[in-house]
Protein backbone atom coordinates (compact mmCIF):
# COMPACT_ATOMS: atom_id res chain seq x y z
CA UNK A 1 0.00 0.00 0.00
CA UNK A 2 0.91 3.66 -0.73
CA UNK A 3 2.22 5.91 1.65
CA UNK A 4 -0.33 8.57 1.97
CA UNK A 5 0.21 11.86 1.07
CA UNK A 6 0.32 14.82 4.12
CA UNK A 7 -2.87 17.05 4.22
CA UNK A 8 -2.84 19.81 1.66
CA UNK A 9 -1.18 22.97 3.19
CA UNK A 10 -2.47 25.83 3.07
CA UNK A 11 0.04 27.45 0.90
CA UNK A 12 -0.68 24.79 -1.84
CA UNK A 13 -4.76 25.48 -1.04
CA UNK A 14 -3.31 29.55 -1.77
CA UNK A 15 -1.29 28.46 -5.28
CA UNK A 16 -3.72 26.20 -6.49
CA UNK A 17 -6.72 28.52 -6.09
CA UNK A 18 -4.66 31.19 -7.78
CA UNK A 19 -3.94 29.06 -10.65
CA UNK A 20 -0.41 28.68 -10.29
CA UNK A 21 0.41 25.31 -10.57
CA UNK A 22 3.58 23.36 -9.49
CA UNK A 23 6.19 21.91 -12.77
CA UNK A 24 3.40 24.08 -15.81
CA UNK A 25 4.63 25.11 -18.95
CA UNK A 26 2.36 27.62 -20.53
CA UNK A 27 2.15 26.09 -24.03
CA UNK A 28 3.71 28.63 -26.96
CA UNK A 29 1.29 29.98 -29.48
CA UNK A 30 2.78 27.45 -32.09
CA UNK A 31 1.72 24.92 -29.40
CA UNK A 32 -1.58 25.95 -29.11
CA UNK A 33 -2.48 26.92 -32.82
CA UNK A 34 -1.34 23.60 -33.70
CA UNK A 35 -3.91 22.39 -30.88
CA UNK A 36 -6.92 24.18 -32.18
CA UNK A 37 -6.37 22.97 -35.70
CA UNK A 38 -6.69 19.05 -34.28
CA UNK A 39 -10.64 19.68 -33.62
CA UNK A 40 -11.10 18.28 -30.66
CA UNK A 41 -14.61 19.47 -29.81
CA UNK A 42 -17.65 17.82 -28.89
CA UNK A 43 -20.44 17.06 -31.10
CA UNK A 44 -23.03 19.52 -30.69
CA UNK A 45 -25.73 17.08 -31.06
CA UNK A 46 -24.10 15.13 -27.76
CA UNK A 47 -26.46 15.73 -24.97
CA UNK A 48 -23.73 16.70 -22.90
CA UNK A 49 -22.83 19.51 -24.88
CA UNK A 50 -26.32 21.89 -23.55
CA UNK A 51 -24.87 20.38 -19.95
CA UNK A 52 -22.38 23.46 -19.76
CA UNK A 53 -22.59 25.57 -22.87
CA UNK A 54 -24.34 29.02 -21.48
CA UNK A 55 -20.65 29.43 -19.34
CA UNK A 56 -18.14 26.68 -20.49
CA UNK A 57 -16.64 28.51 -23.88
CA UNK A 58 -16.28 26.75 -26.68
CA UNK A 59 -12.59 27.42 -27.42
CA UNK A 60 -10.25 26.80 -24.56
CA UNK A 61 -8.18 29.43 -22.82
CA UNK A 62 -4.79 30.13 -24.43
CA UNK A 63 -2.57 28.64 -21.60
CA UNK A 64 -4.30 25.28 -22.15
CA UNK A 65 -4.31 22.02 -25.07
CA UNK A 66 -5.53 18.47 -24.70
CA UNK A 67 -3.32 15.42 -24.38
CA UNK A 68 -1.28 15.03 -27.18
CA UNK A 69 -1.76 13.03 -30.65
CA UNK A 70 0.03 10.49 -29.62
CA UNK A 71 -2.01 9.92 -26.23
CA UNK A 72 -5.24 10.48 -28.55
CA UNK A 73 -4.25 7.71 -30.92
CA UNK A 74 -3.36 5.03 -28.18
CA UNK A 75 -7.28 5.96 -26.53
CA UNK A 76 -8.46 5.04 -30.03
CA UNK A 77 -6.39 1.88 -30.09
CA UNK A 78 -8.92 0.92 -27.32
CA UNK A 79 -11.71 -0.72 -28.73
CA UNK A 80 -12.74 -3.02 -25.78
CA UNK A 81 -13.23 -2.04 -21.96
CA UNK A 82 -15.13 -2.05 -18.98
CA UNK A 83 -16.69 0.13 -16.48
CA UNK A 84 -17.21 -1.00 -12.72
CA UNK A 85 -19.72 0.73 -10.62
CA UNK A 86 -18.89 -0.17 -6.93
CA UNK A 87 -19.76 1.54 -3.55
CA UNK A 88 -21.63 1.33 -0.82
CA UNK A 89 -24.92 1.24 -2.86
CA UNK A 90 -23.68 -2.66 -3.35
CA UNK A 91 -24.91 -3.54 0.14
CA UNK A 92 -28.80 -3.32 -0.49
CA UNK A 93 -28.23 -4.33 -3.73
CA UNK A 94 -29.60 -1.11 -5.37
CA UNK A 95 -28.61 1.39 -8.20
CA UNK A 96 -25.47 3.39 -7.65
CA UNK A 97 -26.40 6.21 -5.71
CA UNK A 98 -29.28 8.09 -7.40
CA UNK A 99 -31.58 6.24 -5.73
CA UNK A 100 -30.76 8.19 -2.52
CA UNK A 101 -32.29 11.05 -3.92
CA UNK A 102 -35.93 9.36 -4.98
CA UNK A 103 -34.55 8.81 -8.87
CA UNK A 104 -34.38 5.45 -10.55
CA UNK A 105 -34.66 3.64 -7.53
CA UNK A 106 -37.33 1.58 -9.14
CA UNK A 107 -39.67 -0.13 -6.42
CA UNK A 108 -36.43 0.94 -4.16
CA UNK A 109 -38.24 4.04 -1.82
CA UNK A 110 -35.36 6.18 0.29
CA UNK A 111 -37.41 7.40 2.64
CA UNK A 112 -35.05 10.03 5.49
CA UNK A 113 -34.90 6.91 7.52
CA UNK A 114 -33.39 4.90 4.86
CA UNK A 115 -31.47 7.64 3.40
CA UNK A 116 -29.84 7.87 7.08
CA UNK A 117 -29.07 4.17 7.18
CA UNK A 118 -27.50 4.69 3.93
CA UNK A 119 -25.11 7.10 4.80
CA UNK A 120 -24.07 4.82 7.70
CA UNK A 121 -23.16 1.55 5.59
CA UNK A 122 -19.55 2.48 5.18
CA UNK A 123 -19.59 1.04 8.66
CA UNK A 124 -19.93 -2.31 7.69
CA UNK A 125 -19.08 -2.62 3.97
CA UNK A 126 -16.52 -5.26 4.09
CA UNK A 127 -15.74 -6.74 0.50
CA UNK A 128 -13.76 -9.58 1.61
CA UNK A 129 -13.40 -11.62 -1.37
CA UNK A 130 -12.29 -8.44 -3.70
CA UNK A 131 -8.74 -9.55 -5.55
CA UNK A 132 -7.52 -7.02 -7.92
CA UNK A 133 -5.14 -9.36 -9.66
CA UNK A 134 -8.40 -11.69 -10.42
CA UNK A 135 -10.18 -8.90 -11.42
CA UNK A 136 -7.34 -7.59 -14.34
CA UNK A 137 -6.74 -11.28 -15.45
CA UNK A 138 -10.10 -11.82 -16.34
CA UNK A 139 -10.70 -8.89 -18.01
CA UNK A 140 -7.62 -9.39 -20.27
CA UNK A 141 -9.12 -13.20 -20.69
CA UNK A 142 -12.57 -11.23 -21.68
CA UNK A 143 -10.26 -9.24 -24.43
CA UNK A 144 -11.03 -6.27 -22.65
CA UNK A 145 -8.04 -3.33 -22.83
CA UNK A 146 -9.28 -0.99 -19.92
CA UNK A 147 -11.61 -0.70 -16.96
CA UNK A 148 -12.80 2.69 -15.49
CA UNK A 149 -13.40 2.18 -11.74
CA UNK A 150 -15.74 4.52 -9.98
CA UNK A 151 -13.44 6.03 -7.22
CA UNK A 152 -15.83 8.18 -6.32
CA UNK A 153 -19.65 8.07 -7.14
CA UNK A 154 -22.37 11.08 -6.71
CA UNK A 155 -23.19 9.58 -3.53
CA UNK A 156 -19.87 11.01 -2.09
CA UNK A 157 -18.46 7.54 -0.47
CA UNK A 158 -14.28 7.80 -1.83
CA UNK A 159 -12.98 4.00 -2.68
CA UNK A 160 -9.60 5.15 -2.26
CA UNK A 161 -7.66 6.53 0.87
CA UNK A 162 -8.02 10.51 0.89
CA UNK A 163 -6.71 12.97 2.62
CA UNK A 164 -9.51 15.42 2.80
CA UNK A 165 -12.13 15.42 5.02
CA UNK A 166 -16.01 16.21 5.26
CA UNK A 167 -16.88 18.76 7.03
CA UNK A 168 -20.81 19.26 7.26
CA UNK A 169 -22.94 16.69 5.97
CA UNK A 170 -26.52 16.09 6.18
CA UNK A 171 -28.78 14.36 8.67
CA UNK A 172 -32.32 13.28 7.57
CA UNK A 173 -33.78 12.21 10.68
CA UNK A 174 -33.27 15.02 13.13
CA UNK A 175 -35.76 17.18 12.21
CA UNK A 176 -38.97 16.73 9.58
CA UNK A 177 -36.74 18.18 6.70
CA UNK A 178 -32.67 17.58 6.42
CA UNK A 179 -30.27 19.36 8.36
CA UNK A 180 -26.55 20.08 7.96
CA UNK A 181 -24.16 19.18 11.15
CA UNK A 182 -20.58 18.85 11.55
CA UNK A 183 -18.35 16.12 11.16
CA UNK A 184 -15.17 15.24 10.28
CA UNK A 185 -14.22 12.72 8.47
CA UNK A 186 -12.76 11.13 5.01
CA UNK A 187 -16.03 8.83 4.03
CA UNK A 188 -14.14 6.34 2.33
CA UNK A 189 -12.86 2.95 2.56
CA UNK A 190 -9.85 3.61 4.92
CA UNK A 191 -13.25 4.07 7.41
CA UNK A 192 -14.81 0.71 6.58
CA UNK A 193 -13.89 -2.65 8.46
CA UNK A 194 -12.37 -3.30 4.96
CA UNK A 195 -9.97 -0.31 5.43
CA UNK A 196 -7.91 -1.43 1.85
CA UNK A 197 -7.04 0.98 -1.14
CA UNK A 198 -8.83 -0.25 -3.48
CA UNK A 199 -8.14 1.77 -6.16
CA UNK A 200 -4.48 1.48 -5.29
CA UNK A 201 -5.12 -2.18 -5.91
CA UNK A 202 -6.43 -2.26 -9.33
CA UNK A 203 -4.27 0.20 -10.46
CA UNK A 204 -1.06 -2.12 -9.12
CA UNK A 205 -2.49 -4.78 -10.45
CA UNK A 206 -3.32 -3.01 -13.92
CA UNK A 207 0.29 -1.90 -14.17
CA UNK A 208 1.73 -4.54 -13.74
CA UNK A 209 -0.61 -6.58 -16.34
CA UNK A 210 0.37 -3.82 -18.57
CA UNK A 211 -3.88 -2.74 -18.43
CA UNK A 212 -4.99 0.75 -19.51
CA UNK A 213 -6.36 2.49 -16.11
CA UNK A 214 -9.16 4.88 -16.24
CA UNK A 215 -10.57 6.43 -13.09
CA UNK A 216 -14.13 7.86 -12.72
CA UNK A 217 -14.56 10.98 -10.13
CA UNK A 218 -18.17 12.50 -9.98
CA UNK A 219 -18.12 16.20 -9.85
CA UNK A 220 -21.32 16.50 -7.45
CA UNK A 221 -21.12 14.77 -4.01
CA UNK A 222 -24.48 14.38 -2.17
CA UNK A 223 -22.63 13.65 1.58
CA UNK A 224 -20.30 17.13 1.76
CA UNK A 225 -23.02 19.86 2.49
CA UNK A 226 -20.46 21.79 1.06
CA UNK A 227 -21.28 20.33 -2.54
CA UNK A 228 -24.99 21.55 -2.29
CA UNK A 229 -26.87 22.61 -4.58
CA UNK A 230 -24.55 20.71 -7.82
CA UNK A 231 -26.80 18.24 -9.71
CA UNK A 232 -30.37 18.01 -7.39
CA UNK A 233 -27.63 17.46 -3.92
CA UNK A 234 -30.17 16.73 -1.59
CA UNK A 235 -29.59 19.62 0.72
CA UNK A 236 -29.38 22.00 -2.45
CA UNK A 237 -32.40 24.18 -0.74
CA UNK A 238 -30.26 25.22 2.14
CA UNK A 239 -27.73 28.68 0.99
CA UNK A 240 -23.91 27.59 0.97
CA UNK A 241 -21.38 30.48 2.30
CA UNK A 242 -18.40 31.35 0.76
CA UNK A 243 -16.62 29.75 3.33
CA UNK A 244 -18.45 26.19 2.30
CA UNK A 245 -17.64 27.15 -1.37
CA UNK A 246 -14.22 27.59 -0.35
CA UNK A 247 -13.34 24.56 1.10
CA UNK A 248 -15.41 22.45 -1.19
CA UNK A 249 -13.36 23.43 -3.95
CA UNK A 250 -10.23 22.73 -2.65
CA UNK A 251 -11.55 19.30 -1.44
CA UNK A 252 -12.81 18.66 -4.99
CA UNK A 253 -9.34 19.70 -6.42
CA UNK A 254 -7.42 17.63 -4.07
CA UNK A 255 -9.32 14.36 -4.19
CA UNK A 256 -8.28 14.44 -8.32
CA UNK A 257 -4.53 15.27 -7.32
CA UNK A 258 -4.48 12.76 -4.82
CA UNK A 259 -5.49 10.59 -8.13
CA UNK A 260 -3.20 11.34 -10.60
CA UNK A 261 -0.45 11.69 -8.00
CA UNK A 262 -0.61 8.62 -5.83
CA UNK A 263 -1.24 5.92 -8.46
CA UNK A 264 1.19 5.54 -10.98
CA UNK A 265 -0.16 6.61 -14.84
CA UNK A 266 -3.57 7.09 -15.33
CA UNK A 267 -4.77 6.81 -18.62
CA UNK A 268 -8.16 8.00 -18.39
CA UNK A 269 -9.76 10.16 -15.91
CA UNK A 270 -13.53 10.03 -16.04
CA UNK A 271 -15.58 13.22 -14.59
CA UNK A 272 -19.28 13.05 -14.75
CA UNK A 273 -21.90 15.62 -14.46
CA UNK A 274 -20.91 19.52 -13.41
CA UNK A 275 -20.16 22.22 -11.35
CA UNK A 276 -22.07 25.38 -12.10
CA UNK A 277 -21.24 28.22 -13.57
CA UNK A 278 -20.46 29.90 -10.68
CA UNK A 279 -17.68 28.29 -10.17
CA UNK A 280 -16.76 27.11 -13.62
CA UNK A 281 -13.49 29.69 -13.41
CA UNK A 282 -12.68 27.09 -9.97
CA UNK A 283 -13.03 24.32 -11.78
CA UNK A 284 -11.14 25.39 -14.92
CA UNK A 285 -7.88 26.22 -12.82
CA UNK A 286 -8.62 22.38 -11.38
CA UNK A 287 -8.42 21.02 -15.20
CA UNK A 288 -5.37 22.98 -15.79
CA UNK A 289 -3.87 21.26 -12.85
CA UNK A 290 -4.77 18.23 -14.29
CA UNK A 291 -2.91 18.34 -17.15
CA UNK A 292 0.02 19.49 -15.66
CA UNK A 293 0.44 17.08 -13.47
CA UNK A 294 -0.55 14.43 -15.82
CA UNK A 295 -0.15 15.89 -19.60
CA UNK A 296 -1.44 13.16 -21.80
CA UNK A 297 -4.28 11.78 -19.22
CA UNK A 298 -7.49 11.35 -21.19
CA UNK A 299 -10.24 13.36 -19.74
CA UNK A 300 -14.21 12.75 -20.45
CA UNK A 301 -15.66 15.65 -21.34
CA UNK A 302 -18.24 16.08 -18.61
CA UNK A 303 -18.56 19.29 -16.82
CA UNK A 304 -15.47 20.73 -18.87
CA UNK A 305 -16.82 21.05 -22.19
CA UNK A 306 -13.93 21.24 -25.14
CA UNK A 307 -11.51 21.19 -22.67
CA UNK A 308 -11.83 17.42 -22.84
CA UNK A 309 -10.26 14.93 -24.62
CA UNK A 310 -12.95 12.21 -25.02
CA UNK A 311 -16.56 12.14 -25.29
CA UNK A 312 -19.28 8.85 -24.13
CA UNK A 313 -22.23 8.66 -25.47
CA UNK A 314 -24.45 6.79 -22.22
CA UNK A 315 -26.96 3.66 -23.26
CA UNK A 316 -26.25 4.13 -26.77
CA UNK A 317 -24.20 3.94 -30.25
CA UNK A 318 -24.39 6.83 -32.36
CA UNK A 319 -26.27 6.69 -35.58
CA UNK A 320 -23.60 7.39 -37.99
CA UNK A 321 -20.13 8.71 -37.91
CA UNK A 322 -19.98 11.72 -35.86
CA UNK A 323 -18.21 15.36 -37.89
CA UNK A 324 -15.59 15.35 -35.05
CA UNK A 325 -11.77 14.89 -34.29
CA UNK A 326 -12.91 14.09 -30.51
CA UNK A 327 -12.61 10.32 -29.91
CA UNK A 328 -15.60 8.81 -28.28
CA UNK A 329 -16.21 5.23 -26.22
CA UNK A 330 -19.90 4.34 -25.74
CA UNK A 331 -20.75 2.75 -22.64
CA UNK A 332 -23.67 1.06 -22.47
CA UNK A 333 -25.40 -1.59 -19.26
CA UNK A 334 -24.93 -5.39 -19.57
CA UNK A 335 -27.61 -5.55 -16.95
CA UNK A 336 -30.43 -2.69 -16.50
CA UNK A 337 -28.50 -0.99 -13.58
CA UNK A 338 -25.14 0.48 -13.46
CA UNK A 339 -24.27 -1.16 -10.48
CA UNK A 340 -24.51 -4.89 -9.37
CA UNK A 341 -28.04 -6.48 -10.85
CA UNK A 342 -28.73 -9.33 -9.10
CA UNK A 343 -31.30 -10.59 -11.46
CA UNK A 344 -29.94 -13.35 -14.11
CA UNK A 345 -32.39 -12.83 -16.73
CA UNK A 346 -31.46 -8.53 -16.90
CA UNK A 347 -27.83 -9.52 -18.53
CA UNK A 348 -28.26 -9.06 -22.28
CA UNK A 349 -26.07 -11.73 -23.45
CA UNK A 350 -22.55 -11.54 -24.91
CA UNK A 351 -24.41 -11.49 -29.10
CA UNK A 352 -25.63 -8.11 -27.92
CA UNK A 353 -22.32 -6.89 -26.57
CA UNK A 354 -20.49 -8.47 -30.19
CA UNK A 355 -23.17 -6.59 -32.23
CA UNK A 356 -22.47 -3.20 -30.04
CA UNK A 357 -18.32 -3.62 -29.88
CA UNK A 358 -18.47 -4.06 -33.51
CA UNK A 359 -21.13 -1.20 -34.43
CA UNK A 360 -19.41 1.42 -32.68
CA UNK A 361 -15.39 -0.17 -33.98
CA UNK A 362 -17.09 0.29 -37.27
CA UNK A 363 -17.79 4.28 -36.57
CA UNK A 364 -14.58 4.80 -35.73
CA UNK A 365 -15.33 4.98 -31.92
CA UNK A 366 -15.03 2.16 -28.78
CA UNK A 367 -17.36 0.00 -26.22
CA UNK A 368 -17.41 0.26 -23.11
CA UNK A 369 -20.03 -1.97 -21.13
CA UNK A 370 -21.05 -1.49 -17.47
CA UNK A 371 -21.53 -4.01 -14.51
CA UNK A 372 -20.89 -3.87 -10.90
CA UNK A 373 -19.68 -6.71 -8.12
CA UNK A 374 -21.33 -7.21 -5.01
CA UNK A 375 -20.76 -6.39 -1.45
CA UNK A 376 -18.23 -8.65 -1.56
CA UNK A 377 -16.75 -8.19 -4.93
CA UNK A 378 -17.73 -10.82 -6.49
CA UNK A 379 -19.66 -10.67 -10.09
CA UNK A 380 -22.44 -12.32 -11.44
CA UNK A 381 -22.20 -15.46 -12.80
CA UNK A 382 -23.82 -14.61 -16.32
CA UNK A 383 -22.33 -11.69 -16.57
CA UNK A 384 -19.03 -13.76 -16.38
CA UNK A 385 -20.41 -16.11 -18.57
CA UNK A 386 -21.37 -14.09 -21.28
CA UNK A 387 -18.65 -11.86 -21.10
CA UNK A 388 -16.23 -14.38 -21.46
CA UNK A 389 -18.08 -15.74 -24.39
CA UNK A 390 -17.22 -12.25 -26.00
CA UNK A 391 -13.68 -12.80 -24.70
CA UNK A 392 -13.99 -16.29 -26.69
CA UNK A 393 -15.35 -14.33 -29.63
CA UNK A 394 -12.47 -12.13 -29.97
CA UNK A 395 -9.64 -14.72 -29.72
CA UNK A 396 -10.53 -15.51 -33.00
CA UNK A 397 -11.88 -11.97 -34.35
CA UNK A 398 -9.58 -9.43 -32.68
CA UNK A 399 -7.60 -8.64 -35.35
CA UNK A 400 -10.77 -6.80 -37.38
CA UNK A 401 -11.26 -5.12 -34.31
CA UNK A 402 -7.99 -4.38 -31.95
CA UNK A 403 -5.93 -1.09 -33.04
CA UNK A 404 -8.27 -0.59 -36.02
CA UNK A 405 -9.80 2.92 -37.41
CA UNK A 406 -12.89 3.71 -39.20
CA UNK A 407 -13.38 3.16 -42.95
CA UNK A 408 -14.97 5.76 -44.97
CA UNK A 409 -17.89 3.14 -46.28
CA UNK A 410 -18.18 1.75 -41.83
CA UNK A 411 -21.17 -0.28 -43.20
CA UNK A 412 -22.80 -1.70 -46.28
CA UNK A 413 -25.76 -4.08 -46.95
CA UNK A 414 -25.42 -5.01 -43.42
CA UNK A 415 -21.61 -5.97 -43.72
CA UNK A 416 -19.81 -3.58 -41.02
CA UNK A 417 -16.00 -2.74 -41.98
CA UNK A 418 -13.20 -2.14 -40.34
CA UNK A 419 -9.50 -1.19 -41.37
CA UNK A 420 -5.43 -1.46 -40.49
CA UNK A 421 -4.09 1.73 -39.54
CA UNK A 422 -1.81 1.65 -42.88
CA UNK A 423 -5.13 1.27 -44.91
CA UNK A 424 -4.00 -1.85 -46.26
CA UNK A 425 -5.99 -4.16 -45.00
CA UNK A 426 -9.93 -4.05 -44.75
CA UNK A 427 -12.17 -6.62 -42.88
CA UNK A 428 -15.82 -6.88 -43.01
CA UNK A 429 -18.36 -8.21 -40.17
CA UNK A 430 -21.33 -10.07 -41.10
CA UNK A 431 -23.98 -11.64 -38.11
CA UNK A 432 -25.81 -13.29 -40.88
CA UNK A 433 -23.95 -16.46 -42.15
CA UNK A 434 -24.53 -16.23 -45.78
CA UNK A 435 -24.14 -19.63 -46.52
CA UNK A 436 -22.01 -20.89 -49.82
CA UNK A 437 -21.29 -17.39 -51.01
CA UNK A 438 -20.71 -14.38 -49.31
CA UNK A 439 -20.62 -10.60 -51.37
CA UNK A 440 -18.56 -7.52 -49.96
CA UNK A 441 -19.74 -4.45 -51.31
CA UNK A 442 -17.10 -2.05 -52.17
CA UNK A 443 -13.96 -3.90 -51.49
CA UNK A 444 -11.45 -4.58 -54.10
CA UNK A 445 -8.73 -6.93 -52.99
CA UNK A 446 -5.14 -6.53 -54.14
CA UNK A 447 -4.76 -8.76 -57.11
CA UNK A 448 -3.80 -12.56 -56.41
CA UNK A 449 -3.89 -11.62 -52.45
CA UNK A 450 -5.45 -14.00 -49.91
CA UNK A 451 -8.97 -13.54 -48.43
CA UNK A 452 -9.29 -15.55 -44.68
CA UNK A 453 -12.11 -16.00 -42.53
CA UNK A 454 -11.08 -15.39 -39.00
CA UNK A 455 -10.18 -18.87 -37.35
CA UNK A 456 -10.07 -21.07 -40.73
CA UNK A 457 -6.81 -21.51 -41.69
CA UNK A 458 -7.10 -21.66 -45.60
CA UNK A 459 -7.40 -19.25 -48.04
CA UNK A 460 -10.77 -18.86 -49.37
CA UNK A 461 -11.48 -18.67 -53.07
CA UNK A 462 -12.90 -15.06 -54.45
CA UNK A 463 -13.54 -12.80 -57.76
CA UNK A 464 -14.15 -9.75 -58.60
CA UNK A 465 -18.37 -9.15 -58.50
CA UNK A 466 -20.51 -5.98 -59.56
CA UNK A 467 -18.17 -3.33 -57.38
CA UNK A 468 -17.50 -5.84 -54.58
CA UNK A 469 -15.52 -8.84 -54.02
CA UNK A 470 -17.72 -12.66 -54.08
CA UNK A 471 -16.09 -15.24 -51.70
CA UNK A 472 -16.41 -19.14 -51.67
CA UNK A 473 -17.52 -20.51 -48.31
CA UNK A 474 -16.44 -24.13 -48.04
CA UNK A 475 -18.74 -27.08 -47.39
CA UNK A 476 -17.16 -28.03 -44.05
CA UNK A 477 -18.51 -24.79 -42.38
CA UNK A 478 -22.38 -24.73 -43.75
CA UNK A 479 -22.42 -26.90 -40.56
CA UNK A 480 -22.78 -24.89 -37.80
CA UNK A 481 -20.49 -26.87 -35.06
CA UNK A 482 -17.73 -26.54 -37.70
CA UNK A 483 -17.89 -22.63 -37.64
CA UNK A 484 -14.93 -20.61 -36.32
CA UNK A 485 -16.92 -18.47 -33.76
CA UNK A 486 -20.29 -17.55 -33.01
CA UNK A 487 -22.71 -14.60 -33.34
CA UNK A 488 -20.30 -12.60 -36.14
CA UNK A 489 -18.26 -13.70 -38.47
CA UNK A 490 -14.56 -11.63 -39.54
CA UNK A 491 -13.06 -11.50 -42.93
CA UNK A 492 -9.99 -10.26 -43.76
CA UNK A 493 -8.87 -8.62 -47.16
CA UNK A 494 -5.91 -6.85 -48.51
CA UNK A 495 -7.00 -3.83 -50.97
CA UNK A 496 -4.99 -1.89 -53.48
Amino acid sequence: MKNRMKLISCSMVFMLSAGLVLGQTKPTPEQVQKDRERGIVIPKTHGVYNWTKDYVEDVPDDDYIHASEAAHEAFRDIKYSIRIHWGVYSKWGIEASWPFIHKFGGNFEMTPQKQQEYINLYKTFNPTQFNADEWIDWFKDCGMQAFAFTTKHHDGFSMFHTNTLVKQRGNYIKEDKPVIEDCNLHYSIEETPFQRDIVNELCDAAHRKNFKIDLYFSHPDWYDADFRPYVEHPLGFIPRTQEQTDRFIARHREQLRELLTNYGKVDMVCLDMWLGQDVWPELKKTVKMMRSLQPDVMIRVRGIGNYGDYYQPEQQVPVGVEKTNMPWMSICLLGKIFAFDPVAEHYKGAEWVIHNLIDCVAKGGSFMVCIGPDEFGKFHPTAVQQLNEVGDWLKVNGKGIYETRGRDIWKQDSIYFTRSKDHKTVYAFTEIWQGKEFTIPSVTPKKGSKIFLFGYSKPLKWKISGGGVKIEIPEQLQAVENRPSKYAYGFEMLVE
